[in-house]
């Protein structure tokens, strides 16, 4: 094993633990006093975020860079590359970390869900915890199927289609769509003189 990957090995189970903490004390605190329907939100949520960061990090692995270069004037491309580059980190941060830390924040939202159902006899209240704990895990390895085969068939979209959203700049979306109106005005204003 090279001393960087190690490096990224040991980076990688540091922030995990740190963000497993932080994340199982938010869900512990704020979940069990959510409603039925917030709860449910929140499942579907992280279920959907789970799935969408192991279809990136498939994606990435699959990517060569080789067929990536066609796509080499796309805007995006300069972060695809990166992103390939960098292959086994992506993976492993979209595939381990986001989804450990969507799985905790899932499970807490399917334990909020039954608590929010005011059970009050506990071999329901068992049956209810063991279903909706099942159906999470059932669902988000169903999303998670359906995106990984996807990300194959297609992962030079999917890598580029990332690299475009984390090139997207906030600023230079209002730059352009605060000028454009200016612009307009003053065309207006030219032609009726």
């Amino acid at each position: 094993m090279k001393i960087h990957n190690l490096n990224w090995a040991i980076k990688t189970f540091v922030l995990s633990i740190f963000l497993s903490i932080f994340f199982s004390v938010v869900s512990q605190s704020m979940f069990p006093n959510l409603p039925v329907c917030l709860s449910l939100f929140v499942i579907v949520f992280f279920m959907v975020f789970a799935s969408i960061f192991d279809m990136i990090g498939v994606a990435v692995t699959s990517t060569s860079l080789e067929k990536l270069e066609k796509y080499k004037t796309s805007k995006g491309f300069q972060t695809a590359l990166k992103l390939c580059k960098n292959r086994e980190k992506v993976s492993s941060f979209c595939g381990d970390v986001v989804g450990d830390i969507c799985g905790i924040l899932s499970g807490a939202g399917g334990v909020s869900l039954v608590l929010a159902m005011h059970i009050q006899q506990a071999s329901v209240y068992f049956l209810a915890t063991c279903l909706v704990s099942s159906l999470i895990a059932g669902l988000t390895i169903f999303g998670k199927a359906v995106l990984k085969g996807f990300a194959v068939e297609n992962c030079e979209k999917v890598v580029l289609a990332t690299g475009k959203v984390l090139e997207f700049s906030l600023t230079d979306f209002l730059k352009k769509n605060i000028r454009k109106p200016k612009k307009f005005h003053e065309k207006k204003k030219n032609k009726k003189k």
